[in-house]
């Protein structure tokens, strides 16, 4: 059993019932779309962000993003931080089809993979917190990589999300965050020019 400082926001029970096998902490679910008019809940993830911080922890999906977006501007004090899966096609177990855009959810996740993107976030877990690495990649970096601002940016983008591992359709500011976190510019650029070879 691993320990969580920060409170994880997921979108639903089974999210939560998962996270539960093998994270000790705080776990709160979005319940969905019913976020948009939770004012209680809203107040409670404002609270939790001031008092331990929150990692905001939604599928990679449309919904899931929209989600995330919401929550994300609901916080204008505390500490938020975003934790990502992978775009992986399939279906949860539980379900008789997959999701409209076919790919798994946090529930359909292995414990090896959520916690990973959990210390990715930088999150405290087991009472360690995984450094940022401080490499001030910039947007204008990533226009000078081709990552944003040409013909074949949103390509790249999704050939990049796809070899480091998060979900194609976070925006630039996300995806930005994510690199600074994550890599540093030496090794952003090694890995942008072996995916243009």
């Amino acid at each position: 059993m691993h320990t969580i400082k920060e409170a994880v926001i997921v979108e639903g029970n089974y999210d939560k019932i998962k996270l539960s096998g093998f994270l000790d902490g705080i776990i709160i679910t979005t319940h969905g779309f019913a976020v948009y008019t939770n004012e209680d809940f809203v107040k409670t993830i404002q609270e939790l962000a001031k008092k331990t911080g929150i990692v905001i922890f939604t599928d990679s999906d449309s919904a899931g993003m929209r989600i995330r977006n919401f929550i994300k501007q609901k916080i204008t004090d505390g500490s938020v931080k975003h934790a990502y899966i992978p775009d992986i096609k399939g279906k949860e177990r539980r379900k008789r089809e997959a999701s409209k855009e076919g790919l798994l959810g946090v529930e359909g996740m292995t414990e090896e993979v959520i916690i990973k993107a959990l210390r990715d976030a930088g999150c405290e877990i087991d009472k360690a917190v995984s450094k940022k690495k401080v490499s001030g990649i910039t947007k204008a970096d990533l226009y000078m990589l081709g990552l944003s601002g040409g013909n074949a940016s949103a390509e790249l983008r999704r050939r990049l999300s796809a070899e480091i591992n998060i979900p194609a359709r976070i925006s630039a500011n996300m995806l930005l965050d994510v690199l600074n976190r994550l890599y540093t510019y030496d090794e952003l650029v090694e890995i942008v020019q072996s995916i243009k070879e």
